[in-house]
């Protein structure tokens, strides 16, 4: 398949390398606000069509699919200019401001009869899908808590993307998505979530943390912040033993299972670059099947885990735009 770039930056780049361990997909265009920006992007990775417009990316008739790697703020407009022109869009996380805007664009798919799933890669890598077969297995039991955390150090700077609630920034949309996600991919929709933060002078979140509590009385809790590199790890407690998802757990090759009594077991999985190929193959076999959504990453979880998150970031005291 044919696929646009909405937006060079890092994590596009990331994507485009990913690409080539996905048989048959093609990267023939790329959009930029900036013209020069787009033809370095096309220079450097062999894309034939440089855009200096978004319009003109989606316009092109020869780009079956676009993924969205534009900041976290402005992805309700792109999703929307993408499906409005009948594009199938796989769009970077957090998917957007708010749930309403998650909930716009999700109907507005629906109306349209055009794929839209939020990139989610952590979902479809190995490492996640071994895990969460383990667990449905049994081997650890019945989970009964489940612990995870992501930092990096960053420096203050208010006119950096991190910090900038116009920009949807705070550690919680950039990184904290991670642990609510495996918690929610483990034990569901939380029932209840408390959470407290540590604000900047532009009043997003340097620390966040949550405490939920699930449906059976499980429980987690997850931190995430830009003042520390932690160690960005997963463990899951179960009423048999414990599964520990080593570093980086979002896209972890390692696991560990901790039986209660007996000894530890340690398994390697298998990933294949960055880890984004999957990803972009589950969503090639979506289009090849005529879905507008996928079973995997379906639109009513994208909405529950944009609901988990504004509740914190409410809690918090953060506020974006339209809120």
């Amino acid at each position: 398949m044919n696929w646009g770039i909405l937006a060079p930056g890092r994590i596009a780049r990331k994507f485009t390398a990913d690409l080539k361990h996905v048989p048959g997909a093609r990267l023939i265009a790329v959009g930029s606000r900036s013209h020069e920006r787009a033809l370095a992007f096309a220079s450097e990775f062999g894309v034939p069509n440089a855009y200096g417009s978004y319009a003109e990316l989606v316009a092109d008739p020869a780009v079956d699919v676009i993924y969205i790697a534009s900041p976290h703020s402005e992805h309700f407009e792109h999703v929307m200019l993408c499906l409005e022109a009948g594009k199938p869009v796989l769009c970077e996380k957090a998917f957007a401001f708010n749930t309403r805007q998650v909930r716009e664009m999700t109907a507005f798919a629906r109306e349209q009869g055009v794929f839209l799933m939020e990139a989610l890669w952590t979902r479809l890598n190995p490492g996640t899908l071994k895990a969460l077969e383990l667990i449905e297995a049994g081997v650890i039991g019945d989970v009964v808590h489940l612990t995870a955390d992501f930092g990096f150090r960053a420096d203050y700077n208010p006119s950096s993307r991190l910090f900038d609630p116009g920009l949807a920034g705070g550690s919680l949309y950039d990184i904290g998505l991670y642990p609510l996600l495996i918690s929610k991919l483990v034990l569901g929709v939380p029932e209840e979530i408390r959470a407290v933060g540590t604000l900047t002078e532009t009043g997003v979140d340097m620390n966040c943390s949550m405490a939920l509590r699930f449906a059976g009385g499980a429980t987690a809790t997850l931190f995430s912040t830009f003042a520390a590199k932690t160690d960005t790890s997963c463990t899951i407690y179960g009423s048999k033993g414990k599964l520990f998802l080593q570093s980086r757990f979002q896209e972890t090759t390692g696991l560990t299972i901790i039986p209660e009594d007996g000894e530890p077991e340690s398994l390697s999985v298998e990933r294949i670059g960055f880890g984004y190929a999957y990803e972009a193959r589950h969503v090639e076999e979506c289009l090849r099947e005529g879905l507008i959504e996928s079973a995997l990453l379906p639109h009513s979880f994208s909405i529950e885990l944009m609901e988990s998150m504004e509740n914190v970031r409410k809690q918090m005291g953060v506020r974006y735009p339209g809120d």
